[in-house]
C-alpha cells in the first residue's frame, strides 16, 4: 500500500520512502509525492534515485492499494531506499489549472445551472465540458469569463477535508459531474472547497488560495451537441 503524500500536502516537492517493490522499471513506494493521474489531471513527471542511482518518472499510475512509478531505465532491485523530486513546474501549473476548473464549474453550476460532463488539464491550457440548458452565445461566453476572473481574484481559500462516503453522496451538489465518479473502494471522500463557491468531492491537487490562479482567458468555445458545450483557455 502506498502513502499518497500529495493529498496531505499537494506543494510537496521532494520526499523519502522505502521501496515495496521493484520490476524492471517499475518501482512502487511505501509513500509517494507523485499524482498518478485521474479526474482530467495528468500523472506527475519528475525523478527518483539515491547516490549514484537516478533515474526519470516518466509515468505514474494506480495500481490496486500501490502507485507505480514507471521509470527510463531500470534500477537495481536491491535499493532499499529512494528520494523523489518532481517536476515541480509541471506540477504546480496542473494545480493553478485544476482550480481554475473549480471555479469555472462553480460559476457555471450557480450562475446558469449547468453540470460538468468532463475536462482535461494540460501544463499550458485545459478545457471543460458541460451540459447547458440556455441558450450559447458569444456574450454568454464572455460573461463566464468575466464571473470566472471576478472570482478568482477574490482570494478564496481552498479547504480539503474528508467526509464519510454515505455523507458525501447524499449531497447532490458535491458529485458535480454528470455521473458518480468516486470509485466504489473510497470510503472517506477527499473535499476540495473554494470558499463561498464551489465544494466538490475532488482527488487531484490544488493551489491553496485562487490569487495563485491568475486570470484565464477562453481561447475557444463550442457546442458540441444540443445541450453539451466546450470552453477552452489558458492562464495568464
Amino acid at each position: 500500500m502506498t502513502t499518497e503524500l500529495f493529498l496531505e500536502d499537494s506543494y510537496l516537492k521532494e520526499f523519502r520512502a522505502d521501496v515495496e517493490k521493484i520490476d524492471g522499471r517499475e518501482v512502487v513506494l511505501g509513500g509517494t509525492a507523485f499524482y498518478p493521474g485521474g479526474g482530467g489531471q495528468p500523472a506527475d513527471k519528475g525523478t527518483i534515485g539515491i547516490g549514484p542511482v537516478n533515474a526519470a518518472v516518466v509515468d505514474v499510475r494506480r495500481e490496486g492499494r500501490g502507485i507505480v512509478h514507471v521509470l527510463d531505465r531500470a534500477i537495481p532491485d536491491t535499493v532499499r531506499e529512494l528520494k523523489g523530486a518532481l517536476d515541480w513546474a509541471r506540477r504546480y501549473a496542473h494545480m493553478r489549472y485544476h482550480t481554475a476548473l473549480h471555479v469555472l464549474s462553480g460559476v457555471i453550476w450557480k450562475g446558469f445551472d449547468a453540470r460538468v460532463t468532463g475536462g482535461q488539464m494540460r501544463a499550458d491550457r485545459a478545457r471543460m465540458d458541460f451540459s447547458f440548458p440556455g441558450e450559447w452565445t458569444a456574450q454568454v461566453v464572455g460573461e463566464i469569463e468575466r464571473l470566472t476572473n471576478e472570482a478568482l481574484a477574490g482570494n478564496r481559500p481552498v479547504k480539503v477535508y474528508g467526509l464519510p462516503r454515505e455523507e458525501a453522496l447524499k449531497n447532490p451538489d458535491l458529485i458535480r459531474t454528470q455521473a458518480n465518479l468516486v470509485p466504489e473502494r473510497v470510503e472517506i471522500v477527499r473535499i476540495v472547497e473554494i470558499e463561498d463557491l464551489d465544494t466538490q468531492a475532488d482527488g487531484g491537487t490544488h493551489v491553496a488560495n485562487t490569487r495563485e490562479v491568475g486570470e484565464i482567458g477562453i481561447t475557444a468555445h463550442k457546442s458540441k451537441g444540443r445541450h453539451n458545450k466546450r470552453v477552452e483557455f489558458v492562464l495568464r
